[in-house]
Formats: structure tokens, C-alpha cells, sequence
């Protein structure tokens, strides 16, 4: 199991590698980017925004302003006609555009490595410090949502399946209809219109994840103030969530219920439950248990940022797509390799609970 694990760190270097050189020139031949964006500033507010971007410089904002109705060389940018060089130089400089792709990359990567993901283009923080900031909501998002999914699906899945073709199952099927049709972003707007004050009743908070005198609460009044605002969109995402997860969990008991080993033990004598938690069970689960990293990373990281921004829930999906727009480069590069190195380590822990689900999977024997 060792030499497994340690292979599978190793196969996480160029993985991560891979999705980080491809992205980034992707990102880097789309349109848009944060040279254009100070470029449409500036031409949109005149020389407060040129001082502003040259540090005060008073030979260059001078040079911009008084060349600004002055035609001036061709420029790569879109909307930079009428600036002088100087200033488009100045302005690929702060962001770090004055050198070229490659090194921009591989610099990029070196720093990565140490954990330095730099500065905000427009926040004036660190990338780390927006993420420690945003982290505490998404995971508490992720987690209790990915739980109480699993809790709600593992069970109704068995029960559908051990009463497949029952009136139960018939009417759970309509509920789990219900959950594949209406995304959890629209369930999120009828729980704020039903329970948060929208149109009937103000049980719920509408906003934030803990309220403005939460400090000033005791342990006890803290913890419940913290799960009074998570009861709405922790409802919604899953709601919106539960329904694939048990029909997984249905159709994958209801293959290993059909096996000839089942009608074996079932010959022995074995009791129902013994059969279905004593064999069944532990088969059934493999598949289930390994789609525990997709899930959690999905609900993480993009299933609940409309749930974040219904709520007022200043989380990781929220950041991801601020800084998509915005094209904050560091914000969108550091999320995107912390995501993938958090994914890629998740993945190889839901590989390893398919030992700990049956210790007869031996990886080994196989390669990677």
C-alpha cells in the first residue's frame, strides 16, 4: 500500500502540471485581461486614473495626459489608442505582462511550490489571505452538505432497493424526480421566499453566516447562532444534491442483490439483514464511497456558489468567479492550483477507502 500511495503522489506532479500550463494559456489568449481592464479605466476617467496607475508619476501622467488626444504608436490592446507607449509599458510592468508567457509561467510554478501564490490584482491581499478568509464558509458548505446527502442517500438508496418496485419506492422516486429537476439555487430562492422573510415567514436568517453579535455570544449561543444560518442553503444544496446519489446507491444494490453469491447465502439459511449488511453491503458500497471526493469537491467549489450568492456567503465559489470576471490572475491561478492539489489528494483518499470498504482490494498488484 505504501509503494501505491507513493506512486500516486508522484503521478500528482505532472497531473497538476498539466492542468496548470494548459489553463494558463488559455487564460492568457482570451480577451479581456487585466492590461485591457486598466486601459478601459483609464480612457473612461481621464488622468485621475493614469496618477493613480503610475504611482504619481508626474513625468508620465503628464506625458498621458497631454498626449491623450495625440494619435500614438500601434498598440496590441484593444481600446489603447490615444496613449502613449510609455504609459502601456507602465501598466504591463505592474501587472507583470513585460515579460513573456513562458516566463511569466515558470515563475509562476516556482513560486507555487513554496506556497507563494502572491498579490490581488484589485483586492491588495494576499491570495493566501483571501483564501483563509473564504475557506471557513465554503468547508462548512461542503461538509455538513456532502453529509447529510450521504445519510439521506445511502439509506432511501437501500430502501428502494430491498423495496424495488413497492409503493415506496414508487412515491421516493417521485421525491428523487423532484431533486434532479429543480436545481438547488432554485430551491435556495423558494426557502428564501418561504422562511426568510421573503413573502410568509422570518425564521431564518437571509444573509451572512453568523450574526453581528456573535462574538459577544457564549459557546453555546455561538454554536446555534452558526447552524440557525446554515439551515437554509445547507436545504438547498441538498435537496438539489440527494437525488443522484440514490439512485447510485439503489442500482448498485440492486446488481449485487442479483448475484449468485447472494442466492447462495440466501440458501444457507442467512437472515435478510445478514445477507444484505454481511455481504451485499460491503460490494455495494465501492462505488459509492468512491464518489465521495467528486462530491464533496463539487458542492465545494461550484455547486454552491449561486447558493453563496443567494445567501449572502462570502465563499471560495463566490471568490473563483469574482476573480473569473475581474481577471485577477493571481486570485484565479492560486484557487485554481489549491483546488486541484486539494481534488487530486481527495481522489487518492477515496482509492484508499475502497480498502478500508473491503480489505480484499489489493492495489499492489496493479499499476497505477
Amino acid at each position: 500500500m505504501i509503494a501505491y500511495i507513493a506512486r500516486r503522489l508522484l503521478l500528482m506532479i505532472p497531473t497538476l502540471l498539466g492542468i496548470m500550463t494548459i489553463n494558463f494559456f488559455i487564460v492568457q489568449a482570451a480577451p479581456g485581461g487585466p492590461v485591457e481592464r486598466t486601459i478601459a479605466q483609464i480612457k473612461g476617467t481621464g488622468s485621475d486614473a493614469t496618477a493613480r496607475i503610475t504611482g504619481g508619476s508626474g513625468d508620465l501622467a503628464g506625458g498621458a495626459t497631454g498626449a491623450a488626444g495625440m494619435p500614438s504608436a500601434p498598440s496590441e490592446y484593444r481600446g489603447a489608442r490615444g496613449l502613449p507607449p510609455e504609459l502601456i509599458k507602465e501598466i504591463e510592468r505592474l501587472y507583470g505582462f513585460d515579460k513573456p508567457p513562458l516566463e511569466r509561467f515558470v515563475g509562476m510554478i516556482r513560486n507555487y511550490l513554496t506556497f507563494d501564490f502572491g498579490k490581488s490584482f484589485y483586492r491588495d491581499r494576499s491570495v493566501v489571505d483571501l483564501v483563509k478568509d473564504k475557506l471557513p464558509v465554503s468547508i462548512s458548505i461542503g461538509l455538513w452538505s456532502t453529509l447529510l446527502i450521504y445519510l439521506i442517500s445511502i439509506p432511501l438508496g437501500i430502501g428502494k432497493a430491498v423495496r424495488d418496485g413497492s409503493t415506496f419506492d414508487v412515491w421516493s422516486s417521485a421525491v428523487v424526480v423532484v431533486g434532479y429537476a429543480i436545481p438547488g439555487f432554485l430551491f435556495a430562492v423558494i426557502l428564501v421566499v418561504l422562511f426568510a422573510g421573503g413573502s410568509y415567514f422570518s425564521w431564518f436568517p437571509l444573509r451572512g453566516l453568523t450574526s453581528e453579535n456573535w462574538a459577544n455570544l457564549a459557546w453555546p449561543g455561538r454554536i446555534l447562532d452558526y447552524l440557525w444560518h446554515l439551515v437554509l442553503p445547507i436545504a438547498a444544496l441538498v435537496i438539489g444534491g440527494f437525488a443522484g446519489l440514490t439512485m447510485l446507491t439503489k442500482n448498485s444494490f440492486i446488481e449485487e442483490i442479483n448475484k449468485q453469491y447472494v442466492v447462495t447465502a440466501r440458501s444457507k439459511g442467512l437472515t435478510e439483514r445478514r445477507v444484505l449488511y454481511g455481504h451485499v453491503f460491503r460490494n455495494a458500497m465501492l462505488i459509492v464511497i468512491a464518489q465521495f471526493p467528486a462530491a464533496f469537491i463539487a458542492i465545494l467549489f461550484t455547486g454552491a456558489l449561486l447558493v453563496e450568492v443567494i445567501f449572502s456567503l462570502d465563499g471560495l465559489g463566490l471568490l473563483g468567479f469574482e476573480s473569473a470576471i475581474n481577471r485577477d490572475y493571481p486570485v484565479m491561478f492560486g484557487s485554481l492550483y489549491f483546488f486541484t492539489l486539494l481534488g487530486l489528494v481527495l481522489n487518492l483518499i477515496g482509492d484508499l477507502m475502497y480498502v478500508v470498504t473491503d480489505p480484499r482490494i489489493d492495489f499492489e498488484s496493479r499499476e497505477v
